[in-house]
């Protein structure tokens, strides 16, 4: 006659409860990552930005006021492809279109616009995955 060991499958259960719980935090150590653009919109003139928006293919970003010397922080995924455009006011109420680079969908990496006095000037780190857009 065999006799019920409760110790046993208790030990069982907390060996297997042990794996899952390595595992978990083995995944958690590595984390994962996915392909984002973090885009910062610098304002580098004296003067507020009264409206600002993004476009990117399939989405835009925004805000109403970007104060002189201010910057706007926007994490966003690309999902399609084509340009990125910046449209904003100025102080005077002039209306200004910038375009950016070529985005496609698996665009991955910093991207810092910065509005000073002589235009818009667009600069991504060497890291970042961007593409050239494709020849006409």
């Amino acid at each position: 006659m065999a006799l019920y060991k409760p110790h046993a499958c208790y030990l069982e259960i907390m060996r297997s409860l042990g794996i899952s719980a390595l595992f978990a935090c083995l995944l958690a150590l590595t984390g994962c990552h996915s392909d984002r653009v973090q885009a910062t919109v610098s304002n580098h003139t004296s003067q507020p930005i009264l409206l600002m928006e993004v476009d990117y293919p399939s989405a835009s970003f925004g805000t109403q006021n970007l104060a002189a010397g201010a910057d706007f922080h926007y994490r966003f995924k690309v999902l399609g492809t084509g340009k990125i455009t910046l449209t904003y006011t100025d102080a005077e109420h002039h209306d200004h279109k910038s375009e950016g680079p070529y985005l496609v969908e698996k665009a991955d990496g910093p991207l810092q616009i910065i509005i000073a006095p002589d235009g818009v000037h667009w600069q991504t780190s060497p890291g970042t995955k961007f593409q050239m857009p494709p020849a006409s």
